[in-house]
């Protein structure tokens, strides 16, 4: 039973990397690719060094079957689009692996580039839209485009408990997903509001239950919007609901 097991997890492995190169070929959104090709050949004169990544991001995965996944918006052009991992690079990655940090759900509070040696902790970061979008606003178009992506992430993790959404764009790309799956009838039925969690969704085995934050963007976190506390407290709130469905 042990090999058995050991065989599902490495084919498990194997997928989310084959969905991560998919992730990283794909060049549906012209308008998208265009816009991270422009930030990675003009940079921002702090990064003038640095070598952009410049396409679309993939998954930021952890080392084993995760219970927790975090669905942010789309990345920052001058952090993962130009690390290369999800909330990476930028200010509002620092706010969010702070409190990951603290929670139990990263290794370090840290996250500057791709070989700093942050893992996650029994979590996967993905977003609505894999790619950075002009003011950072990808169109309905976009998000519909990457939606496949964010459904095959689903498939793969089947440990899923929790689903962290970090915005209301966010929210609405899983219960798109969620209405798809036969799992709510209407997205109104689920208003976002910041420590929102939601749960009674049809299905069985019952669905991964849904948890809504602030995104831990500048704009929100230098306006106390979204304090360190509030984040932390979200954390806090998803590790008692994997307990309560481990």
């Amino acid at each position: 039973m042990t090999n058995g097991r050991n065989s599902r997890a490495n084919q498990t492995k194997a997928s989310l990397a084959s969905l991560n190169q998919a992730i990283l070929a794909c060049r549906s959104c012209p308008r998208l690719i265009r816009h991270c090709t422009k930030v990675a050949q003009e940079k921002r004169a702090s990064y003038r060094d640095d070598t952009y990544h410049g396409k679309p991001v993939p998954n930021f995965l952890s080392t084993r079957t995760a219970r927790l996944l975090i669905v942010g918006l789309a990345p920052g052009a001058h952090g993962a689009n130009r690390t290369g991992r999800m909330f990476t690079g930028d200010r509002s990655g620092d706010f969010l692996y702070r409190a990951m940090h603290e929670t139990g759900f990263a290794s370090q509070a840290e996250s500057v580039s791709c070989d700093d040696g942050l893992k996650l902790k029994d979590t996967v970061i993905t977003a609505a839209a894999h790619c950075a979008p002009p003011g950072n606003k990808p169109t309905p178009h976009e998000l519909a485009n990457c939606s496949p992506f964010l459904e095959q992430t689903f498939d793969l993790l089947p440990k899923l408990r929790v689903v962290l959404c970090l915005g209301r764009l966010a929210l609405d790309a899983v219960l798109k997903l969620y209405k798809a799956l036969g799992y709510v009838r209407r997205l109104a039925d689920h208003p976002f509001r910041h420590g929102a969690c939601f749960t009674a969704f049809q299905g069985k085995p019952a669905p991964p239950a849904v948890l809504c934050s602030f995104h831990p963007s500048q704009q929100n976190t230098f306006t106390g919007r979204l304090t360190p506390a509030m984040l932390r407290k979200v954390f806090q709130q998803a590790h008692e609901l994997i307990h309560d469905h481990a």
